[in-house]
């Protein structure tokens, strides 16, 4: 008997769907062993910022000299005793979103309270993001199955897992990962009320359907278009898809589904009529406009477009480090690839009588959504398509991976399992070599410089008045450590320089001066401005450490020159 039971057992066989369950943990990995590996970048302490309701006490810095700790202390909770104090706060928060934030409060509030309860590390900042993101794999997969099956759900899980645009957005302190959670969890929740009211027997798993009651469905898409609208303006371009698909499969029931639709916009109504209209007229549309000329704003949406898709499917983070050229190349390379499998999917036969038709379904969730934002950029001038390398368009994502889904499940089965070991090794390694190879640790080397001699004042010269860079020098410079700041434009620098120096300098034995690539707020300096500020310290202090210190993007880059007084001045 025990010869028989050797016999008849089968040796271990590395299926797809082991393939697919290894990928996504090894996404989930990346997500939690990357937590605190890069400093915040400038949207994310801002995003602090936000989050503990003092937006509305920054003061940006004036032409004399100021106590960096005083703006450490914003970016922490303020002491509060009672609930009206908590009240305080969370009114704080949301006048200072009103007060020139463009987006809406769900995302703030959430981090607000992970906040009390974690504090503001980056792990901690990082950490809520980074588990909203396993969720969205999770509501992915349940996509998946509802169009394809296990199979297809696993593999629709696994992209989205290991797409390095994604898996930055999953580790940045920004509203995109839970943006991608509410998009899948809707459109999921859609299509299994569909299939009830279809009357289909079974979900694609072969559960019963009364194992689900109907209504959980109802529940979980209201309350994420509900989610959705509170997290991202332009997640009301996926409302108008998901519009399109319930009429498209169910059309006779539309009024059903818009009903549900419509509910969730109702439930956002309040902060809509209250905060979106403060938003509105602080809203600085300037940033989307058009370049002059017909021909140059085809070029520009067309390149838009390419940049876009290739940042999503392919680049990910690694955009803000390549030259124009390069990203527009794998753009147009990206949509390539998509034209061949929308092709393909193109010949495949019609999906059976009674059944969600995935190659139609995969075709809207891409190309609609995409196409509806570029029609509204045409028809009003602006360009928000290629906006922030794409970050504003993530909502299209799920769509553009789900289309990959199909086409190798329908078009390509024959050679289903290399095609998938191909994307799955592709997306992983640009993830692992962005992570990898690109560190972000521009303001802990300009602490790490400071503390080398932790009692002795020190003024950081400063030609950027933008908050993103002011509010990092506070974080990660000790607030115990006698700093001061001087931020100016690099226009204004010198004079306040020269001006601070001959009525209070003598107090400062060292000066650190920071050269910003990237202002934010004004030019870069001149050659000309760079040789005065120069002239001014040369007067009385001697350089005697010059370091560039670069990140992942240009706002990361700086040039760090370190001067000590003379002894003869």
């Amino acid at each position: 008997m025990n010869q028989s039971r050797i016999v008849n057992k089968q040796p271990f066989r590395l299926s797809l769907e082991h393939l697919l369950i290894a990928a996504i943990a090894i996404g989930i990995m990346l997500r939690l062993i990357n937590l605190g590996t890069r400093e915040f970048w400038y949207d994310e302490i801002l995003s602090l910022l936000l989050s503990t309701g003092k937006k509305l006490a920054y003061q940006s810095p004036e032409d004399t000299p100021v106590i960096l700790a005083n703006y450490t202390f914003l970016l922490k909770l303020p002491a509060e005793t009672t609930i009206q104090d908590t009240l305080k706060t969370l009114i704080s928060l949301l006048r200072g979103l009103v007060g020139g934030e463009p987006h809406p409060p769900l995302f703030f509030l959430s981090q607000h309270f992970w906040l009390r309860l974690f504090g503001n590390s980056e792990i901690a900042m990082r950490s809520l993001n980074a588990l909203l993101s396993i969720a969205a794999v999770g509501c992915t997969y349940g996509l998946g199955k509802t169009i394809l099956g296990h199979r297809g759900g696993l593999l629709l899980a696994a992209l989205l897992a290991t797409n390095p645009f994604y898996l930055f957005h999953s580790l940045n302190v920004r509203m995109y990962a839970p943006l991608v959670l509410w998009i899948a969890l809707s459109t999921w929740a859609l299509l299994q009320r569909i299939k009830i009211l279809l009357n289909q027997k079974s979900y694609n798993s072969g559960m019963p359907a009364k194992k689900i009651p109907i209504f959980f469905w109802d529940i979980l898409l209201i309350a994420s278009v509900t989610a959705g609208i509170l997290t991202f303006y332009l997640y009301i371009y996926w409302i108008i898809t998901l519009a399109i698909i319930a009429i498209y499969l169910d059309r006779c029931r539309w009024w059903q589904h818009a009903f549900r639709l419509a509910a969730g916009i109702l439930l956002s109504l309040p902060w809509i009529l209250w905060g979106t209209r403060q938003q509105l007229r602080n809203a600085d549309f300037q940033r989307f406009n058009a370049p002059a000329g017909l021909i140059a704003g085809i070029v520009q949406h067309f390149q838009d477009v390419a940049q876009t898709l290739g940042t999503h499917l392919l680049l990910g983070d690694w955009v803000t480090s390549l030259p124009p050229a390069s990203r527009l190349i794998a753009g147009v390379g990206v949509m390539g690839v998509l034209a061949a499998v929308i092709a393909s999917l193109w010949r495949q036969p019609r999906q059976e009588r009674g059944k969600i038709p995935a190659v139609q379904l995969s075709l809207l969730l891409s190309l609609l959504p995409l196409l509806l934002a570029l029609a509204v950029d045409i028809v009003t001038g602006k360009f928000t398509v290629g906006f922030g390398w794409g970050r504003s368009m993530i909502w299209i994502l799920p769509g553009c991976l789900l289309l990959l889904a199909v086409w190798v499940e329908k078009a390509a089965s024959h050679w289903c399992k290399p095609a998938v070991a191909v994307l799955l090794l592709l997306y992983l390694s640009v993830s692992i070599g962005d992570y990898s190879l690109r560190q972000r640790w521009v303001f802990h080397k300009i602490a790490d410089v400071i503390a080398q001699q932790p009692t002795t004042p020190t003024l950081i010269a400063m030609d950027s008045q933008a908050w993103g860079h002011v509010m990092r020098l506070a974080y990660y410079i000790s607030p115990a450590l006698p700093v001061n700041l001087l931020a100016q434009e690099s226009t204004q620098l010198a004079n306040a320089l020269e001006k601070f120096l001959k009525s209070d300098g003598s107090r400062y034995s060292r000066i650190v001066w920071l050269e910003s690539a990237m202002p934010v707020w004004s030019k870069p300096a001149t050659e000309a401005e760079r040789q005065q500020v120069q002239q001014v310290l040369n007067s009385r202090f001697q350089l005697i450490q010059q370091q560039s210190l670069s990140g992942t993007m240009d706002l990361d880059e700086f040039k760090l020159s370190l001067y000590t007084r003379s002894a003869d001045r």
